[in-house]
């Protein structure tokens, strides 16, 4: 992938205007720990949201941050690549602060997210709002009119990602909420999650934010539908792999229908032709993560018999993502932060375009920063090939 923030020679972070965001390079776990804590500023934090390649000692890296932040919480997930101050990177730690004096920050680790039960999400949910009553009640100087907002860092390989983010949006009823599925650089061996002091493995963490500020959770994709239908013929949904596609071998009738017929099916490939279910009259992206040895495809989503699809057509991302800038800043103004998360076949297909560096650009001149995942959550859906995330204004 290309690398179009600073590289590991180059200033460790970037704070500039609007809340404090930073970006390090520092391969050892304490160097770029110390670099997060510098970068971040004297400003005293609520709490503390870092993305991190997982090519880092993750023990290492969790005892760092906590001799850095000390009693700040800190949580996060590795990932399919970083967005830093500068946009796209890789090999990167990135980390951005949420001031005491504008937020409160409530979180809840869930473990075991492959054994979750959607009668968890109600006591997950009224946790987190008692415990942010408190917090608010408890505030030395009152934080005035305010709103909340979730966020949801899970396992990217759990395939839990629909029961939880539907569970817990309907129990925090009209809380919005956001989130993406953690990565490991496309090795689809184990991701994790941040909270605490410790990285987990099949685990999630929400966060309920709650400010004065304006702001405003977002998704957008740049795909619409075709007139090239399919129909699952045969799957299995707990591991998310499709067998058939109008009863014939899925991989072969996939790449017959996207015009690809008899080339090897790649990342690139799934990036630029993915499908599309419709749910609730409106088209949803459901991207194929790979082909296996016997033709048949794994989804990044559920997927299930019966099911149509329908092959995506896309539009130019540029002007989408131009076009949601324009409606988040009529919403909340020219925003101090974009926590974003970006599925990584987005940033697949903008690097085999050759639109990189345009896109890099433009996620800087809006002070985006986030990660790559292995999926989107917006309400109460898992998405794919989605851009999605929390747009926060001005005081």
């Amino acid at each position: 992938m290309s690398q179009t923030s600073p590289a590991p020679g180059d200033p460790p972070h970037s704070r500039g205007d609007g809340l404090p965001r930073v970006i390090t390079h520092a391969p050892r776990p304490a160097d770029a720990a110390r670099a997060l804590r510098d970068g971040l500023g004297d400003v005293p934090l609520e709490a503390v949201v870092v993305f991190c390649a997982p090519h880092y000692d993750l023990d290492a890296l969790a005892d760092a941050l906590i001799e850095q932040f000390g009693t700040t919480p800190v949580i996060g997930c590795t990932t399919a690549g970083e967005i830093g101050p500068g946009g796209y990177t890789t090999g990167a730690l990135v980390g951005v602060g949420f001031p005491a004096e504008d937020f409160s920050v409530v979180t809840a680790l869930l473990d075991h997210v492959d054994r979750f039960e959607i009668a968890d999400s109600t006591v997950i949910a009224r946790s987190l709002l008692t415990r942010r009553d408190r917090a608010l009640a408890g505030r030395p100087v009152p934080m005035g009119e305010a709103g909340s907002f979730a966020m949801l860092l899970i396992d990217g390989l759990s395939m839990s990602e629909e029961t939880v983010v539907s569970a817990l949006h309907n129990a925090l009823i009209d809380i919005p909420l956001f989130g993406a599925s953690a990565g490991d650089d496309m090795h689809f061996e184990r991701t994790f999650i941040l909270h605490e002091g410790a990285f987990h493995p099949n685990a999630a963490v929400v966060a309920l934010f709650t400010t004065t500020r304006p702001f405003t959770v977002f998704r957008t994709q740049h795909f619409v539908s075709s007139d090239r239908k399919m129909v699952v013929t045969g799957a299995d949904p707990h591991r998310r792999i499709v067998t058939e596609i109008n009863a014939e071998p899925a991989g072969r009738e996939y790449a017959r229908l996207v015009g690809l017929e008899g080339e090897p099916l790649t990342p690139m490939i799934f990036a630029s032709h993915p499908v599309v279910v419709r749910v609730g009259g409106q088209y949803h992206v459901r991207s194929i993560q790979k082909v296996n040895e016997d033709e048949s495809l794994t989804f990044f989503c559920a997927i299930d018999e019966g099911i149509v699809l329908t092959v995506a057509e896309g539009v130019d991302p540029v002007a989408n993502f131009d076009s949601l800038m324009e409606t988040i800043q009529s919403e909340v103004g020219a925003p101090d932060l974009i926590l974003g998360c970006d599925c990584i076949l987005r940033r697949l297909e903008m690097e085999q375009r050759q639109l990189g560096a345009v896109m890099a650009e433009r996620l800087s001149r809006h002070r985006v920063v986030g990660f790559c995942a292995y999926g989107e959550q917006v309400n109460g859906m898992h998405v794919n090939q989605t851009f999605t995330g929390v747009a926060i204004g001005g005081r």
